[in-house]
């Protein structure tokens, strides 16, 4: 019990505290949700994806993380698809069902939460972390291919008639991200070491204003939604996002036989709640908007026990 109250205190209530202090902060000023979005897509998220890349040696597990990470998208496609079906919903109610249950938020909420995991408690040895940057660089790989997959995937699903595949793709190459981790692996086969150049305090600095900033947009974009608790639906969701996701990557997870760092990485990042992008796509696209925000505001404010579990599971199935 002490184990899961230190993890529930450590890692998850830093995480809704500063989510809450970003929903205090919009009911009192109604702060601009664009400006922080480009904030964070455009400077903090691919600074902190360069420098962990660049600065973290890449092994064979980095490889199946991406395999395993794409693998997830796919089974969460089909069964939620299923689930859809078999509750009768129509093509477009599906389309949103999917969306919510395959793309997970993995950047504002599972980058601070491994951050946090792996800097604190029994990851904290004699004052150092020496787990937190490989760790890190998994869960970047994770949100490479959710961040890819919601801008393509995601918004054809939310918009079958009205988006193109082209144009989605198109998407994907506005944003940063994309660039920066092809060449902050290019650059580690290069023999100099660029952290001697004036950019790289630049960097360092964005990497570190990724976790509050994220957190703090993730608080105001939950405050200017709304949401109503007579969704079945929205339920069934939640369950299979929450529930149902981390079941699917343990599976992978043993099938790839994994263990140690990557097997608990994995685990934990499966155990995140639905990205907050759904519910902005589906209103950009008038898809379910309603459904898309309920299930984000719901599983968010769940995953707070969920996640807590998740943690103390991996820690017991693939010790360090």
């Amino acid at each position: 019990m002490s184990i899961i109250l230190h993890i529930l205190i450590q890692n998850i209530l830093p995480i809704f505290l500063l989510i809450g202090l970003g929903f205090i902060l919009e009911k009192k000023f109604d702060l601009q949700m664009n400006t922080l979005t480009k904030l964070n897509f455009y400077i903090f998220v691919p600074a902190f994806s360069f420098v962990n890349l660049y600065e973290t040696d890449i092994e064979l597990d980095a490889v199946k993380v991406l395999a395993i990470a794409i693998l997830l998208i796919v089974a969460n496609y089909l069964i939620s698809g299923l689930m859809a079906r078999l509750n009768r919903s129509d093509d477009s109610q599906k389309y949103s069902f999917q969306n919510a249950v395959m793309f997970y938020n993995s950047g504002n909420i599972g980058i601070p939460l491994i951050t946090l995991v792996y800097s604190t408690g029994r990851y904290l040895i004699d004052g150092a972390t020496p787990y937190l940057s490989l760790a890190l660089t998994f869960q970047v790989m994770v949100y490479v291919i959710q961040n890819v997959s919601i801008n393509t995937i995601g918004f054809i699903n939310a918009g079958r008639a009205h988006t193109s595949a082209g144009k989605a793709i198109l998407n994907i190459f506005k944003m940063p991200t994309v660039y920066m981790v092809p060449l902050a692996l290019l650059l580690k086969l290069v023999d100099y070491d660029i952290r001697g150049l004036p950019i790289w305090p630049v960097l360092n600095y964005g990497r570190n204003g990724l976790v509050p900033i994220a957190l703090l947009s993730l608080g105001i974009q939950l405050a200017k939604s709304h949401v109503r608790l007579n969704n079945k639906q929205v339920y069934l969701a939640v369950f299979t996002r929450l529930i149902i996701g981390p079941l699917l990557a343990l599976g992978f997870i043993l099938l790839f036989r994994l263990d140690g760092l990557v097997a608990q990485v994995l685990l934990i990042s499966s155990s995140v709640p639905t990205a907050v992008n759904t519910a902005l796509i589906a209103v950009e696209k008038n898809n379910h908007p309603n459904f898309a925000t309920q299930v984000v505001i719901i599983s968010t404010v769940l995953s707070a026990f969920t996640m807590t579990g998740v943690i103390y599971l991996s820690g017991i199935l693939f010790p360090l």
